[in-house]
């Protein structure tokens, strides 16, 4: 995948395509034939500070950590962003979530990985 403005983090999505932080500001999501299908900051008009760890969830809502700002926030396929976590984290970097809600991000001024129930709604 050509054009990237340093590359960081990239995680698959349930579509087969994938998800790619970049130094830059911006989050890019690709389809599987590795096309460009959005900008979250165009998509959203989202400002991050520097995107670090990318997650894809059950429900296909994208997760990003952004380490300047120290926050996770949530990018549902519909609807607006949603800040999940806003203060406890000092440096988060790379992010995983699992299939029962759990968000699992390192933080890695801690040296620790900090874990977030953030879906509680049944599959």
């Amino acid at each position: 995948v050509p054009n990237l403005q340093g590359p960081r983090y990239v995680s698959p999505a349930p579509s087969g395509g994938f998800v790619v932080s970049e130094e830059c500001g911006d989050v890019k999501v690709f389809m599987s034939s590795c096309k460009l299908l959005c900008s979250l900051s165009s998509k959203y008009g989202h400002q991050f500070g520097n995107p670090a760890g990318v997650c894809v969830d059950r429900d296909g809502s994208i997760l990003v950590a952004d380490e300047q700002r120290r926050t996770v926030h949530l990018f549902p396929e519909h609807g607006a962003p949603v800040c999940l976590v806003s203060t406890g984290l000092r440096r988060p970097a790379g992010m995983a979530c699992s299939s029962s809600g759990h968000l699992f991000v390192a933080d890695t001024v801690e040296n620790c990985v900090k874990v977030f129930k953030y879906c509680v709604r049944p599959r």
